[in-house]
């Protein structure tokens, strides 16, 4: 739960940008997949995008409390 807490410090902007870095960095570990060769960390794949997902949430939650 800590990564929760670090994440909900974050304005929606810095939020963002995270989510952004994520993404680019679970695009290059699915490339490592698609290529045949064993990525540096199997876990971390599954682990990035429950982060990803994390982050959406959050997001979608400032944005209905702001209504």
């Amino acid at each position: 739960m800590k990564i929760t807490k670090e994440l909900r410090a974050l304005s929606p902007a810095e939020m963002q940008v995270r989510k952004e870095e994520l993404q680019k960095e679970l695009l290059k570990m699915n490339a490592q997949v698609a290529t045949g060769t064993n990525p540096t960390s199997p876990g971390k794949v599954r682990l990035t995008k429950k982060n990803i997902a994390r982050i959406l949430t959050l997001l979608k939650q400032k944005e209905v409390m702001e209504r």
